[in-house]
């Protein structure tokens, strides 16, 4: 891999960033979304980055490979969107399946529904589940659950923080992989364990399951064995199968049943969805196949920056987990965020190579992390290329490499 920047290398990097310095996070988010436009490089374009004709003209192209396109649009639910509930269910080894517009709508009415068949609207979860960080207290504030922490540390509960957490709970929520702790997993033991826990405590088992389409390889099991420890499973269509959105909640049918009810008053039952779910049913035939390749190289990458970073003399960087469970993890370096947002929007402009797709986010006093995935465009760089880009990276980081 060739280093472009060059030229620039002589400048220091405390001058190089005096200008994207003083960017509103707005303006440096658009011009991120510019220069990874514009790279040659890098380990994952997020579709979100595309623009309407890149993201119709895709959809144009790979659509015939699902369905027939001379068939009707979906009305309400039918049609093409029975067919994505059916091929999800098939998928999880599940009953049946529904299919919702957002994650948020998915996890609320399935967890409703469970808390009125238990008759305890209390879920036992961990602090950094996605809906305890990022739905605005949904739970609590728009359908009535009391959500409950089983543990602060940042791994999955264990099975004795379950079986002796000191209150009744009627659903467990476990989040496969946990993402705001790095992605992490469970070992399959671990995680029989936990359910058996619950079970044992007559709770019902819930998998947020966003990201389970690649925990696969880390359980060395299919996806219906790994749903089939769950009393229902939520999954999404867009976070690693490329879709434009959507989410699906697959359990028994009777479940399901009661959910499309609750879909309907939860304001779900839009008319017509047949852009998102022909999105959620490419994703299924091009991207599913290929997450195991992809969580396989992922390990590559994370063992290459972190010898890249030792390499270029950082005096301190974690990849987390030190192999990963999934294609996604994270990476910590001892710079506070600005700084680190600054070097890769540097690096990404002027040698059209990109590692860092994501922001950084503050770890502590002058320590921030952020997350890196591997999709189908990483798989073409090698370890060595990995670390060239780390060094050219360190390049714009203040004190880094200067010769």
């Amino acid at each position: 891999m060739s280093d472009t920047a060059a030229q620039s290398g002589t400048e220091p990097a405390e001058q190089a960033g005096e200008e994207t310095a003083k960017l509103s996070p707005e303006e440096r988010f658009e011009r991120r979304v510019t220069a990874w436009k514009a790279a040659e490089r890098v380990l994952w374009r997020p579709g979100h980055q595309q623009t309407l004709r890149e993201r119709l003209a895709w959809l144009s192209e790979a659509a015939g490979e699902v369905c027939d396109l001379d068939g009707r649009v979906d009305m309400y639910g039918d049609g093409l969107v029975e067919a994505l509930e059916e091929r999800v269910a098939a998928l999880l080894g599940m009953e049946a399946a529904v299919f919702f517009p957002t994650g948020t709508m998915a996890q609320q009415v399935a967890l409703r529904c469970w808390a009125g068949r238990t008759g305890d609207a209390t879920v036992a979860l961990h602090p950094l589940n996605h809906p305890e960080v990022h739905e605005r207290q949904a739970f609590s504030q728009v359908s009535g659950l009391r959500p409950v922490r089983l543990t602060d540390e940042p791994r999955m509960p264990t099975a004795e923080e379950v079986r002796d957490f000191p209150e009744p709970f009627g659903a467990l929520l476990l989040e496969l992989p946990l993402r705001d702790a790095g992605f992490v997993l469970p070992s399959w033991e671990e995680l029989t364990e936990v359910v058996e826990a619950a079970r044992e405590r007559d709770a019902v088992v819930h998998f947020d399951g966003a990201r389970l389409w690649e925990c696969t390889p880390h359980f060395d099991r299919p996806l219906s064995e790994i749903a089939g420890l769950a009393d229902s499973v939520y999954v999404s269509f867009y976070k690693s199968l490329g879709g434009f959105g959507g989410a699906a909640v697959a359990g028994p049918k009777t479940l399901v049943d009661e959910a499309k009810t609750w879909r309907h008053r939860y304001g779900g039952m839009i008319i017509q969805q047949f852009p998102t779910v022909l999105s959620a049913l490419i994703g299924l035939e091009r991207e599913l196949p290929r997450l195991p390749e992809y969580v396989a190289h992922a390990r590559v990458v994370a063992g290459a920056l972190r010898e890249g970073f030792t390499e270029a003399g950082v005096p301190w960087a974690r990849v987390h987990p030190e192999e990963p469970h999934t294609h996604q993890f994270q990476v910590w370096l001892p710079y506070e965020p600005d700084v680190l947002g600054d070097a890769a929007l540097r690096h990404v402009e002027e040698t059209r190579t990109g590692l860092f797709a994501q922001g950084w986010n503050r770890g502590g006093p002058g320590l921030a992390y952020t997350e890196v995935t591997v999709a189908g465009p990483g798989l073409e760089w090698t370890a060595d290329d990995v670390r060239a880009a780390v060094r050219t990276f360190v390049k714009r980081l203040p004190g880094g490499i200067t010769e």
